[in-house]
């Protein structure tokens, strides 16, 4: 239970940081690529079985790393322009209402219970994401829904693989070195997306992208750790799992984002959250 307590405030930071991103004009990209660095030495440092570099691409979660670490900077850098143009309680839900997809491949891969109960409370959740995503007001900003959607579909995939990896391939002495491994692939291919940018507009990488990547990286890692330990608990089906610590997440996250940045909801916005509570509680009830 401890795990996942600090999973969902953990996690919940996370959205905290990106929201100070864009208050500090922090370059998300390189800041994202710096953070990567962090967890990727992290995994290795706090490793408990050592495992060479040289031997990583042999071990039989490397494929399954290699998607999810370019998964990770691909719905890193949406989840950070979510949190900039939607707030942070939209950027909460969006992600973390996800768990309507490793809930779905829950009953297919792992034959977890269904019944009506949860079909509803998953069609509730989808309900909840596009109410609180789309804003009352005109603007000819095309991003604002299409940035929620895609971290919804982007995180339920990323949550869907890490349970299929860790139940199916990663022995419990390798978390660490497993987590610290995706993190050095989307390090990687963070790495050639800057490359390319910079080829078209050359700028300085700038020291406070650095210390910003630092302040992420560290609970990133750590958010992936206290996920996958809190998975290997045999006591509770994955789906009921990733219920309770998306919920827990959306409702810190709203929290949050009501008190401390004083974000302001419409009534869509509003029935949204409410929505997004009780279709997942429904769901973990079911």
């Amino acid at each position: 239970m401890i795990y996942l307590i600090l999973s969902i405030l953990i996690s919940s930071g996370l959205f905290v940081i990106f929201k100070y991103f864009g208050i500090f004009k922090v370059d998300v990209l390189k800041a994202i690529i710096v953070n990567y660095l962090v967890a990727f030495s992290l995994g290795f440092l706090l490793a408990e079985r050592k495992i060479p570099i040289t031997e990583i691409y042999t071990q039989q979660w490397f494929p399954g790393a290699l998607i999810l670490g370019a998964l990770f900077i691909s719905i890193f850098f949406v989840m950070a322009m979510t949190a900039q143009k939607n707030g942070v309680s939209v950027t909460s839900i969006a992600g973390k209402m996800s768990v309507v997809v490793p809930v779905f491949f829950g009953v297919i891969l792992y034959n977890e219970s269904v019944t009506f109960l949860k079909v509803i409370g998953i069609i509730i959740a989808l309900v909840a994401v596009y109410l609180s995503s789309v804003k009352d007001e005109k603007s000819n900003n095309k991003g604002t829904l299409l940035y929620p959607v895609l971290l919804f579909l982007g995180s339920g995939a990323i949550d869907t693989l890490i349970k299929y990896i860790q139940s199916t391939h990663v022995d419990d002495r390798d978390i660490s070195i497993f987590s610290g491994t995706l993190f050095g692939i989307a390090f990687v291919f963070g790495i050639i997306i800057l490359a390319i940018k910079t080829i078209k507009k050359r700028t300085p990488f700038g020291f406070k992208n650095i210390i910003a990547g630092i302040v992420l990286g560290v609970p990133n890692y750590f958010s992936i750790i206290f996920l996958i330990k809190a998975l290997q608990n045999k006591n509770f089906e994955s789906s009921t799992l990733f219920t309770v610590n998306n919920v827990g997440i959306v409702i810190v996250s709203t929290l949050i984002g009501l008190l401390l940045f004083k974000e302001k909801f419409s009534v869509k916005n509003r029935i949204g959250v409410v929505l997004a509570v009780l279709g997942i509680v429904i769901v973990a009830m079911a």
